[in-house]
């Protein structure tokens, strides 16, 4: 890993978009820390001193909440606009057209999501000017805070949206995942000096390494899961074309269990949050306790939290692997997967082998998202409360696949050297 992190320095072009994406990454902390007018900051610190669940949705904008700035709304509503969209993918027969159009049909997608995230950023950003009306200045209109509050926010979105793309385009890495990266190790030094606050003030020792000990056994079981693949070999028949014979090779399809990586995490949580977040924009009633009942501190989160992890996990992992159309390659090009009839009985076993272990990955997900909060009821140790399963997830998952495409543009740079 060393060795990847150093070859960066040595490539002019893989240095140009590490350079890139840092200068990007500045440009968003910096956004997070630029206050949206009007709003006292000592009402507003005492709101988020009250509410467990706005700690929670501070954690994956990096603070810009807590300080509601103009990036208070982080890169969820392009991730929310983002699943909205991929759902009616699968609904609407001409959306699923144009998927299947390529790159221009994909083009089409991406611009109707960007659309998207600008009228959910604008919903979002009107609800919470209502929510913060009682922490204004007394000198401060309403009004005026209304629109210039939806103005700001909605932007602010918009940019992160920007930033995102322009990193996964030119950059390294996949830009919204690395956004929430940066916002959740942002938060760590607090916790840590929470953590040291609550020793010095005779918390226990013991709950403390305890809870420590669970985070790096959980690190290094999600590192274990994350890179464990399973390994399908496909034999190419010898093929003579004019003089020269070609395949004849043995290859492998590799499969990972966790298909679809941190994506279902981040999607479940988005959408779980989504009707909390609208709870503290209400007025008190019984549809407000009814979206507070999914607040991340109740047993209700959990359960749905756990279901949303398996949905999400088999609805990412059928839109990005096509069983049907990699059998289709594999037969066109005179391979066969040893033991298996090319063609449909080839669709069916990649099928069969990818249901099974997309099970395994799901429920990998799913219990690792309970194990944080079980253990913090035992510990009683509250300081890490935001860095909780889905943060590690993450973190370890969003590292894995930012080192694995440094690995992948420093072996492209090397073979490119032996042609050149």
């Amino acid at each position: 890993m060393l060795d990847s992190i150093l070859g960066i320095f040595n490539i002019a072009d893989l240095r140009k978009k590490f350079l890139f994406t840092v200068g990007m990454i500045l440009v968003f902390r910096l956004g997070a820390h630029i206050p949206v007018a009007g709003v006292d900051p000592l009402k507003l610190a005492a709101i988020f001193g009250k509410a467990n669940l706005l700690g929670f949705l501070d954690l994956f904008t990096g603070g810009a909440l807590a300080r509601f700035s103009v990036f208070a709304m982080g890169i969820v509503p392009y991730i929310n606009a983002s699943i909205i969209m991929q759902l009616l993918v699968v609904v609407i027969p001409q959306l699923e057209v144009l998927s299947k159009e390529g790159d221009e049909g994909r083009k089409v997608i991406a611009q109707y999501t960007r659309y998207f995230t600008v009228i959910l950023s604008a919903i979002q950003a009107t609800g919470m000017a209502f929510w913060l009306r009682g922490v204004l200045k007394p000198d401060y209109e309403f009004t005026f805070f209304l629109i210039s509050c939806v103005i700001s926010l909605t932007a602010g979105s918009c940019l992160i949206m920007w930033i995102g793309e322009l990193i996964t385009e030119r950059g390294i890495g996949n830009g919204a995942s690395l956004l929430i990266f940066i916002g959740i190790v942002s938060r760590i030094p607090t916790y840590i000096k929470q953590t040291i606050t609550l020793v010095q003030g005779g918390g226990s020792v013991i709950g403390v390494s305890i809870l420590i000990a669970v985070f790096i056994v959980m690190i290094v079981f999600i590192v274990m899961v994350s890179e464990a693949q399973r390994r399908i070999q496909v034999q190419y028949a010898k093929r003579v074309v004019g003089r020269k014979v070609y395949g004849g090779q043995s290859t492998y399809i590799p499969i990972r269990i966790n298909q679809g990586g941190v994506i279902p995490i981040i999607f479940a949580s988005s959408v779980l949050l989504f009707p909390a977040t609208i709870a503290q924009f209400m007025p008190e009633g019984l549809i407000r306790s009814a979206f507070s009942a999914l607040s991340p501190a109740g047993g209700l989160y959990n359960l749905f939290y756990f279901a949303l992890i398996f949905f999400f996990t088999y609805f990412y992992t059928a839109i990005t692997f096509n069983p049907t159309d990699l059998a289709e390659n594999i037969k066109k090009y005179g391979g066969f997967v040893m033991g298996v009839r090319p063609g449909k009985p080839t669709a069916d076993y990649l099928e069969y082998v990818l249901t099974r272990l997309t099970l395994i990955g799901a429920l990998f997900l799913a219990t690792v998202a309970m194990v944080p909060n079980a253990v913090e009821g035992m510990t009683h140790i509250n300081t890490f409360q935001g860095l909780g399963s889905t943060a590690l997830l993450i973190i370890v998952g969003v590292a894995l696949d930012l080192v694995r495409q440094i690995e992948t543009h420093l072996v492209a740079r090397q073979y490119e050297g032996l042609l050149t």
